[in-house]
């Protein structure tokens, strides 16, 4: 099977993300999207402090009636950071005959050699790198990390990008959706209505729970 793995901190889940889940899946004929929650992650502080279940549960709530799309809690299973490599590692061992897809954002791609052991990633999974609003990605090649650009070639068919263990890094294109998790929590915060931006069973959990009140 095709699998993509799509990670994040998912705090909340919005329709970008689906919608990043979404194209992925079409462009690359993925049989399943995996949502990933982060526990921990490495980049950011989760404003709020808001639950590894909250946030796990409104992603569940988010693709839910989608057979295609699931929920994996783990990054909760460990302890630590959440790093991506640790991830991927654990997916390729429990799915051995699977080919695996990890789906970024272009944002995402371009902090690549900011990762922890990013040059391990590619001999393990192929990459999807999903456009950003303000992250165009005009020279994938050169948007490498100095480290592994040599282990690239572009396909000049396609644009992508082969590494030399027989991987691909896939890039999408379109009309990225202008959404921020950051903004999501400022409204919710407020009380403002949030329908426009998560599935509205999210907004209701949201605004039900008061999750992010404390943000005030």
């Amino acid at each position: 099977m095709r699998i993509g793995l799509l990670g994040g901190s998912f705090n909340p889940i919005h329709n970008a993300h689906l919608r990043i889940a979404g194209e992925s899946q079409i462009a690359c004929l993925l049989d399943r999207v995996i949502f990933i929650p982060a526990a921990d992650p490495p980049h950011k502080l989760l404003k709020g402090m808001v639950s590894f279940e909250d946030r796990s549960h409104m992603v569940s709530m988010a693709i839910a009636g989608r057979p295609d799309f699931e929920l994996s809690t783990i990054e909760a299973e460990r302890d630590g950071k959440s790093y991506s490599i640790d991830t991927i590692r654990t997916f390729r061992e429990r799915l051995p005959g699977d080919e695996l897809f990890f789906i970024i954002g272009g944002d995402s791609f371009l902090e690549l050699g900011t990762w922890h052991r990013y040059d391990e990633i590619f001999s393990l999974c192929n990459l999807i790198v999903v456009e950003r609003p303000g992250s165009p990605i005009i020279n994938p090649i050169g948007a490498l990390p100095d480290t592994v650009r040599g282990v690239f070639a572009v396909d000049s068919e396609t644009g992508c990008l082969k590494h030399c263990s027989g991987t691909t890094i896939f890039f999408i294109t379109g009309s990225p959706l202008e959404l921020s998790s950051t903004e999501i929590r400022r409204l919710a915060a407020g009380n403002a209505d949030i329908n426009r931006y998560v599935p509205s069973d999210v907004a209701a959990y949201i605004s039900q729970q008061r999750i992010y009140n404390q943000c005030q």
